[in-house]
């Protein structure tokens, strides 16, 4: 994404609630892209892969993609392809909760650290910093994720191969690759601008 004359940049931190040691990411994005994009970008940097619904609660409004049929109409959905971060954020210190997976109900709380003028030559939005791996989708979130982890960290467990089939390898819960994240930041950008 383009720096823009005058453009201001969110730095959001997000932490996976519930997480124990917590797991979590520093970033930076411009203010005035849409909650939808920002749903795209949590998922690059989260470690998500956008398998499933989600929402944004902020100020006590609800955010997220309305059902085109209907059929969930009573969840009263603001269009999050409509709405800029830089327009329903408060400001500096704001706090609101970013939903994953209605099903495993994975909350992410996003802190708005600061907001800052943009920086010549930097390409927005760019992961910062971070600590440990994203969880596996469909694990049963945040308890059964905690369940993961004890089984796989026993290869004495009865559950440990089936859990390691399913895993389909090993996997290091304190693993984060930084480079990696903005790699794809970088790739979701160059795609953005075709």
């Amino acid at each position: 994404m383009a720096k823009q004359e005058n453009e201001t940049v969110y730095q959001l931190k997000i932490t996976l609630k519930e997480s124990k040691p917590p797991i979590w990411r520093r970033i930076q994005v411009p203010g005035n892209i849409t909650l939808h994009k920002l749903h795209m970008i949590l998922q690059y940097v989260m470690g998500w892969t956008d398998y499933h619904l989600y929402g944004f609660r902020i100020a006590g409004i609800e955010y997220g993609i309305p059902d085109p049929y209907g059929d969930f109409d009573e969840l009263d959905l603001k269009d999050s392809r409509r709405a800029r971060l830089n327009k329903v954020i408060s400001g500096e210190k704001a706090v609101f909760i970013y939903d994953y997976d209605f099903g495993d109900g994975w909350e992410h709380q996003i802190l708005v650290e600061k907001i800052v003028p943009a920086e010549s030559g930097v390409q927005y939005p760019v992961c910062l910093t971070g600590k440990r791996a994203c969880p596996p989708e469909d694990c049963g979130g945040i308890w059964g994720y905690d369940d993961l982890l004890k089984i796989i960290s026993n290869p004495a467990h009865e559950e440990y191969e089936e859990m390691m089939e399913w895993l389909g390898g090993p996997f290091d819960p304190e693993e984060f690759n930084i480079d990696d994240v903005n790699f794809y930041l970088e790739r979701f950008c160059r795609k953005g601008k075709k």
